[in-house]
């Protein structure tokens, strides 16, 4: 049977949510309106510990809405039917925002800070900082419920937040690239040098985070501020 092309496959896909364009599109722009919500609310946070610390708590703040056709594809994959309640029931990472701090310790608080406002409620937290994944994959997630309001009225839209340090990241990315190579010929070689790395940077955060108590003093109050949410 010939492969189908990236472009064919997702025409296709696009083909299958004619029915409820007008409708998905809606859905999308609720998502990206939540999105752009958290993000702004990280960035007010972000403004706030640089006036009053002298230094940032993130270095970066992407956002990204999931495709349509990853959407089609996840919604399949799971055995749901394609519609639109389906989607905003079974799915939480349509809208998605990630940062990327220096230090483990902003990682917690940011985190706290953005769940302490009275309009978030935690829906889900997986500490993969403190309990890494097999492979060695660590990142902080949550899945939040924000309110978005348009001219309807007040709506709760899901967002999943990645909290994760500069090494992280830069761990995730390869690690990602590693995943999604077909017919890697010393995958499990790579996968286990991978693993000794994402050891080497834990090891790495720790360090650069005693350096900088040493540096700034332990009498911060943002200190205390760190996580004490139970895993949902």
């Amino acid at each position: 049977m010939e492969k189908k092309k990236p472009l064919q496959a997702d025409l296709e896909q696009m083909e299958e949510l004619q029915n409820i364009t007008q409708p998905f599109m809606q859905m999308l722009m609720e998502y990206q309106c939540a999105m752009e919500e958290v993000a702004t609310k990280l960035k007010n946070l972000n403004e706030e510990f640089a006036l009053l610390y002298n230094r940032n708590p993130f270095e970066t703040i992407k956002t990204r809405l999931k495709r349509p056709t990853s959407i089609l594809e996840k919604m399949k994959r799971r055995g749901f039917a394609v519609t639109i309640d389906n989607m905003r029931r079974e799915l939480t990472d349509i809208a998605g925002v990630r940062v990327i701090c220096s230090f483990q310790e902003d990682i917690y608080t940011l985190a706290d800070l953005l769940l302490e406002q009275d309009d978030i409620r935690l829906i889900q937290k997986k500490d993969y900082i403190k309990n890494p994944k097999p492979n060695g994959y660590r990142s902080l997630h949550l899945i939040v419920e924000v309110p978005v309001f348009l001219s309807s009225g007040k709506l709760l839209r899901k967002v999943e937040i990645q909290f994760r340090t500069i090494a992280m990241d830069f761990w995730a990315s390869l690690d990602h690239k590693l995943r999604y190579k077909k017919d890697l010929q010393n995958g499990e070689v790579i996968a286990a040098q991978l693993k000794e790395c994402a050891d080497a940077i834990s090891g790495i955060d720790e360090k650069m985070q005693d350096i900088l108590i040493q540096i700034e003093g332990d009498d911060e109050p943002k200190r205390k501020r760190f996580s004490n949410l139970e895993e949902e």
